[in-house]
C-alpha cells in the first residue's frame, strides 16, 4: 500500500514538473485543516445556526441597512465564523501552493474559500470565486477595500470612490459571481493543461465546471482529498489524504525534478 502511495506521488510530481500551465482549485477541506469549521455537516456553522436564505442578496438589496446591522452585531450568529477566521493561520497545504508558484509550476489558484488564508500564505495569482470575508466590495465600481478603510458610522456604508453601495465581498446566495473573478477563472481554466483539485468535492457550480473543462481538453487532473468524490473517476492522479500532508511531499518531489 505504501509503495502504491509513493508511486502515485511520483507520478503526480512528474505530471506537474512537465505541465505547461498548471493551476489549482481549492475548497473547504483546506480550511478545515486550519481550524475553520465547515458550513455543513457535523459541527458545521449552518448545521448549528441554520442555512442563510437562498435569496440573501435580494434581501440585502431590499434593506442594506438591516443587513449591515446584522453583520456588525457582536453577538450575532456569524460571530463564530469571524472568531475562527481571526484565529486561523495558513497550514502546510497553503504554503505548499505558494512554493509551487515560486517554482514557476503553479500559475494560479482558484479558491472557493472566503477565509483569506491563501493571501496570508503569500499566493499572488489568486481568484477567490466566492469572495473574501475580510474585504468589502463596492456593488457599483467593483473595487474592494479592507475593513479599516471603511467608515461604518452611517449604515449602509458607501464607496469612498464612486459612492456605490458597499457589501461584504463574500458572495451571497442569489448574488452573481463578480465578473472580474469569474472571467479570470474561465481564462485560467482555458489555459491549463493540469489542475490540482484539493480539499473539495467540486460539486458546486461554476467552480465544479473548471476541472471538467481542463479534462475535456485533454488536461490532467490531480485530486487530493481524504475521500472519493465525483472527480475521482475522471482524475489521472488520485492522492488520498489531507492537502496539508500531501502537498508538501509533492513540492519536494517537484523540486527534486529541477523545477
Amino acid at each position: 500500500m505504501e509503495s502504491e502511495r509513493i508511486a502515485g506521488l511520483e507520478a503526480a510530481a512528474d505530471c506537474l514538473a512537465h505541465a505547461r500551465y498548471a493551476i489549482a482549485l481549492t475548497g473547504a477541506g483546506l480550511s478545515v485543516e486550519s481550524g475553520i469549521p465547515p458550513f455543513r455537516g457535523p459541527g458545521g456553522l449552518w448545521t448549528k445556526h441554520g442555512e442563510p436564505p437562498m435569496n440573501g442578496f435580494q434581501r440585502f438589496l431590499a434593506d442594506p441597512r438591516r443587513a449591515w446591522e446584522d453583520r456588525l452585531n457582536p453577538t450575532g450568529p456569524m460571530r463564530e465564523l469571524w472568531n475562527a477566521l481571526s484565529a486561523a493561520r495558513p497550514n502546510p497545504g497553503h504554503h505548499a501552493f505558494v512554493e509551487l508558484e515560486d517554482l514557476g509550476v503553479l500559475r494560479a489558484v482558484i479558491t472557493q474559500n472566503v477565509d483569506n488564508l491563501h493571501r496570508l500564505a503569500g499566493s499572488r495569482r489568486l481568484l477567490e470565486i466566492h469572495g473574501n470575508a475580510t474585504l468589502i466590495r463596492c456593488l457599483g465600481c467593483g473595487r474592494r477595500f479592507a475593513r479599516d478603510e471603511i467608515d461604518f458610522s452611517e449604515l449602509p456604508p458607501h464607496c469612498p470612490g464612486c459612492d456605490g453601495l458597499l457589501k461584504s465581498d463574500t458572495v451571497s446566495f442569489g448574488e452573481p459571481i463578480p465578473s472580474d473573478v469569474l472571467e479570470g477563472c474561465f481564462e485560467e481554466a482555458a489555459r491549463a493543461d493540469c489542475m490540482i483539485v484539493a480539499g473539495t468535492s467540486a460539486t458546486v457550480y461554476p467552480a465544479a465546471q473548471f476541472p471538467l473543462d481542463v479534462r475535456d481538453r485533454g488536461g490532467d487532473l490531480i485530486e487530493i482529498n481524504p475521500y472519493p468524490s465525483e472527480l475521482t473517476a475522471v482524475s489521472r492522479h488520485v492522492l488520498q489524504g489531507s492537502a496539508g500532508e500531501i502537498l508538501p511531499k509533492l513540492v519536494e518531489l517537484v523540486r527534486a525534478r529541477g523545477r
